[in-house]
This record gives structure tokens, sequence and C-alpha cells, in this order.
């Protein structure tokens, strides 16, 4: 019996599991299989193309001739069906965000664009493009590493162009800047955009609202400085964030210039003119603070909102971000989008995906549309 090749077939079928069905159970467990399903979800291709050349090296080299083998060969062709489930799950995303946009905002404001397949399928990892500069570690505040941004520019530097804030998401005592929603900071920055991921304090050194302070002097900054990168924030200011990053946005968004939150810069003007939030957390801080919940401050004249979140999340169920959504569409003036995103795990935005390209090709009909009723 070839057990090399088991191997690398039991090995494909966790892989294929994980992706499929999330796992609950003991934390430690918990934690692998949570960072193999998130990962193997969006870039399943790989997984196949290994398990194919296994098979292929297998059978050519003579190795399959046991019954136990051939068992073996069943199971791969068990778990190829299984990967080619989780790559049609991402490749149905874009009518499902296409959908979302035009429920919310009307009929005609989402676009058909073909999918960047050499990047989905042969570099998902690669998130660099030529065309856009990194300027890295520039501070905004005081709390040293934890206060540093990278600002991601076109090259040629065109004027004019709009600004985009991200933060990343961990938990809120994890994470750093450079690591989240990447194709989608190198993608708008390509287009003309000025983007900015930032660092922010962490737990336990820190707890709410010094997070949020930091978000708001990240806004300052913009407002004062993307110029010196081509930005104009009169063309728009965005803001987005992942997990705990998406509920620091949101709670950002909907606090504009609120002083107590800007204390020595409450003259800053930190108002946002959309939130986009992606798979995130949308519900109390640590602490029970009713305040701490974004469904608890929305009001008449929030921002446009986008929020984007898959229907298997491990981390956070579907109910949050529809309470938000549900609290925003009673009160709000402004559209809401969401989208549930079939077979999505968490953190669905680290890599090229046919998923996440989706859903930055919405977010970019969102920020059109936005920027043309601003």
């Amino acid at each position: 019996m070839s057990v090399g090749y088991l191997i690398n077939v039991l090995i494909a079928a966790l892989l294929t599991l994980c992706a499929l069905v999330p796992f609950q159970g003991p934390a430690p467990v918990f934690w692998v299989t949570y960072r193999l399903g998130l990962t193997f979800n969006e870039i399943p291709f790989w997984a196949i193309y290994a398990l194919i050349a296994s098979t292929v090296l297998a059978l050519s080299e003579g190795d399959i001739n046991a019954a136990g083998d051939w068992v073996s060969v069943g199971l791969a062709a068990v778990t190829l069906a299984g990967l080619v489930v989780v790559a049609r799950r991402g490749i149905r995303t874009p009518p499902v965000v296409r959908r979302a946009l035009e429920e919310a905002l009307g009929a005609g404001t989402s676009t058909r664009r073909r999918p960047p397949l050499v990047r989905i399928l042969v570099r998902p990892f690669f998130r660099r493009r030529g065309d856009v500069k990194r300027v890295g570690n520039l501070s905004y505040g005081d709390a040293g590493r934890r206060n540093l941004l990278d600002v991601y520019h076109h090259r040629g530097r065109p004027t004019g162009g709009p600004v985009l804030i991200h933060f990343h998401g961990g938990h809120y005592d994890s994470g750093r800047k450079n690591t989240q929603s990447l194709p989608l900071l190198y993608r708008l920055a390509s287009q003309g955009w000025v983007c900015i991921s930032a660092n922010y304090r962490l737990r336990p050194a820190s707890s709410h609202p010094d997070h949020l302070i930091d978000a708001k002097k990240v806004v300052a900054w913009a407002r004062e400085h993307a110029k010196e990168y081509g930005a104009d924030p009169e063309a728009g200011v965005f803001m987005s964030g992942s997990s705990a990053g998406g509920h620091m946005a949101a709670l950002a968004g909907l606090t504009p210039n609120d002083p107590v939150l800007q204390p020595g810069f409450e003259e800053a003007d930190t108002s946002v003119d959309a939130v986009i939030v992606l798979n995130g957390f949308l519900a109390e801080y640590f602490d029970g603070d009713p305040a701490t919940s974004p469904v608890n401050l929305v009001r008449a004249d929030a921002p446009p909102f986008l929020i984007a979140h898959g229907d298997l999340d491990e981390l956070v169920p579907t109910e949050n971000p529809k309470a938000l959504v549900t609290a925003l569409r009673a009160v709000s003036t402004s559209p809401v989008v969401y989208a549930e995103l079939p077979g999505g795990h968490h953190a669905f935005d680290l890599f090229h995906s046919f998923r996440f390209e989706a859903v930055i090709d919405g977010i970019e009909d969102f920020a059109t549309w936005v920027r043309a009723r601003r």
C-alpha cells in the first residue's frame, strides 16, 4: 500500500472538510481547523492542484496496486468533489453581491466585471501591484508602533482621488496593519485612491475607547495629510475594517466629531462618507457597555453602510451583523447594503479569491454610488 499517497489524500480530505463544515469543539482543535478552513475555503484550487498531481504521480509510478491503494484513489475522488463544491461557493458570490447592491441602491448600480483569473488561480498570495507604492510606518499618534500607519498610492500620484482607511481585525488584542484586505487596498490604490491601513492600541494595555480614539486620529491625519499622496478628502473619505476593525469602523462612522472621543483634537473633522464592514463583530465591546455596540448608536444621519459577511462565519454568526442592518434600516436615511456570502468563513479578505474579488467589485460600485451623491 502506498502510504505516502494515502497521507497526501488524508491531508487534502482534512482541508476540504474544514472548508466545507466549520468545526466547533475544544479551543486548540478549533483554532487549527478554523485557520485551515478559512485559508482553503478561499484558495481551494491549490488543494485541487496538489491532489490531482499526487494522484497522477502515484498512477504513473505504478504505486496504485493493492486494494487499499484504490480506496485511497476513491477517497481522492470524493475529496476532489468536495473541493469543487468549495470552489463553486466562491464562484457564486458575484451575483449575490450585485443583488445586494441593487436591492439597497437601486437597479443598475452594480457592474459585471471579469474576475482576475491569473491572480485567483495562480498567485492568490501575491497582493502587491507594480503600479502601487506603499509608504510604511508613518506616525499618527504618540503610542509608538501601535500608532503607525501605511499609505498605499499610485506611483504616478494622480490627484483628486478619494481616501480609504482600513483597520485590521484580531479580537482587539492582536493583528497588525499590513496583513488584511490587502487585495482591496492595492486594487483601489491602483485606480487613484489613497489607501491607509493603520495599527491601533490593543488590549490588555488599552481598552475602549482607546481604539476608537485612535481610529478618529487616523481620520484626522488623513484629512490633513492625504493630499501629500495625491488624495482629496473632498472626493470622499471611506472607512473599512475587518472583524474587530469592522466594529471600530462602525463605531467611528456612527460617532462623527464627538469631542469626548477626540481628546486634544476636538476641532478635527472625523466624519466619513461611508463605512465598509468585512466579517465584522458588531455587538457590545468586552466590558458589556451598551454604548460600545453600533446597534445602540444608529442615527438618522448615519453614513451609508456596506456590510459583507460569510454565512459560515465560525466566529461571528450572521445574526450579529443582521442586527445592525435592521437597526440602521429602521432609523438611517442612508442605504445599507448587506451581502451574505455563500460558503464564506471568517476572514475571507486575505487572498485574491473569487469571493473577495467579487466583494471588492461591490465596494467599487458602492463607492461610485456614494461619491455621485455627495
